[in-house]
């Protein structure tokens, strides 16, 4: 049976946005992505995001095999521990992960900008800069039109939000999907990695991913993000030859200015921080953190001396209040724009990338005749409601100002009972061996593509 081609557009140029146009792309169907801003300032562009094997295969499964293999050869050296410290930086409990050379199922780490730039590589025929949506409507022959603030407009047959948390999208599809403050507020910084601050680390923490518990619900991540290129910009000599060529020849590395670094965040309740604190910038930014951690082991807080005030920023960490399924039509959503979570998790990237391939999917039966456009759409929304809420509430219950951690009191003592549980599951190889297991579980390593 022949099958009426469709054109699908896309609102925004994300993460989750340009796996999808990519994986529609390569299967032959017509797409289109609208983004606001050409250059991304955005402070967490600047960052690292970890990226699971729910997402590797995601990107796997929608990108060029030339551009999955770019990304993999982009991403910074993979963690081996997954620590947890006190703010003395002692031991309390570190995790060996798994020594991982599959490119596919398994754990990478990657700046955002350079995740972005290889996502926006071979896509000028797709993406459209300098569109900021405003308004969609529903035409007389069932298509939909997206309007933008420079007076063009353009109309599809599906209409894909993947704009982000403020999704403009999502307040006139679904204004009763709401996202609410998560009680809890980061600071993020990040110090140049060079011989005075690697010294600054034990080898643990120099190698791993690393959480620190301090008492008043304070806590801080730190990871060490190493990259394939000096300095300078250049691809390092001792780096494997495929991945030297295939990042030489990558255009987006002339646009990242990524450089190795420590990467650090600190979080607390929103009470803890002054009222002004998310219109505080740079040095005072640093200060303040200094300020909230005096006490604290000495070289963590030199780490925070150290940071380049350019990179600190803070963020009032946002949830999304879940909702139940909604009637489906031609417009849908994906990543934040429906589901935004807290970092509890780690996996908010992931979730969307998982969104962008369940999406591909269905819109390829589409295309094959083998279902009808909003039956494609339905059983996507039906399935990645389910998963997406559910990690939604997964990350709230990790990273949420509710905690009992948070309270003046019980706070302490709830914190010298987790330590102390920390402390005996890391004198027991096959308890920690089992909460590896589990780590891996949930962040898609034993999942199969296609559930």
């Amino acid at each position: 049976m022949a099958v009426a081609p469709f054109h699908v557009m896309i609102i925004g140029a994300g993460t989750g946005g340009m796996c999808l146009a990519h994986g529609l792309k390569q299967a032959g169907i017509s797409v289109a992505v609208y983004e606001r801003d050409r250059t991304r300032t955005d402070g967490l562009y600047g960052y690292r995001v970890g990226i699971d094997p729910d997402g590797s295969r995601s990107l796997h499964a929608c990108l060029p095999q030339d551009l999955y293999d770019t990304f993999v050869a982009t991403c910074a050296r993979a963690p081996r521990y997954f620590n947890m410290l006190d703010e003395q930086m002692r031991e309390l409990l570190s995790l060996r992960l798994r020594d991982e050379t599959d490119p596919i199922n398994s754990e990478k780490s990657v700046s955002r900008m350079t995740l972005r730039q290889v996502l926006l590589t071979d896509a000028d025929d797709m993406v459209h800069f300098d569109k900021d949506f405003v308004r969609y409507e529903h035409e007389a022959d069932g298509r939909v039109t997206a309007h933008f603030a420079d007076g063009t407009s353009a109309t599809g047959d599906l209409l894909v939000a993947a704009d982000g948390t403020r999704s403009r999208v999502r307040r006139q599809y679904l204004p009763h999907a709401t996202v609410q403050p998560s009680g809890v507020i980061a600071v993020g910084g990040k110090v140049a990695l060079t011989d005075e601050t690697k010294r600054l680390v034990s080898p643990k923490v120099f190698e791993g991913i690393s959480l620190v518990f301090a008492p008043r619900g304070y806590s801080v991540v730190l990871h060490v993000m190493e990259f394939k290129w000096d300095r300078s910009g250049k691809v390092r000599n001792d780096i494997g030859g495929n991945d030297a060529e295939l990042i030489a020849r990558w255009p987006g590395l002339m646009y990242d200015n990524t450089r190795d670094y420590i990467n650090w965040g600190f979080a607390a309740h929103t009470d803890k921080f002054p009222d002004d604190v998310t219109e505080m910038r740079g040095t005072d930014l640093v200060r303040l953190v200094e300020q909230m951690t005096l006490g604290w082991e000495d070289n963590l807080r030199t780490i925070f001396h150290l940071t380049d005030p350019g990179s600190c920023f803070p963020v009032s960490i946002a949830t999304s209040v879940p909702v139940p399924q909604w009637k489906t039509t031609n417009v849908t959503l994906l990543g934040d724009a429906i589901h935004t979570m807290t970092a509890g998790r780690g996996v908010g990237a992931n979730t969307a990338l998982r969104d962008a391939n369940l999406l591909r999917r269905k819109l390829i039966a589409v295309r094959d005749g083998q279902k009808k456009l909003l039956e494609a759409v339905h059983e996507y929304e039906t399935k990645m409601v389910e998963y997406g809420f559910q990690a939604v509430e997964d990350s709230k219950k990790q990273q949420n100002g509710d905690s009992i951690l948070h309270k003046p009191v019980v706070g302490r003592v709830a914190l010298a009972a987790m330590r102390t549980g920390m402390r005996v599951v890391n004198r027991l190889p096959s308890v920690q061996k089992k909460m590896t297991d589990s780590l891996y579980r949930y962040r898609g390593a034993d999942r199969d593509e296609e559930e």
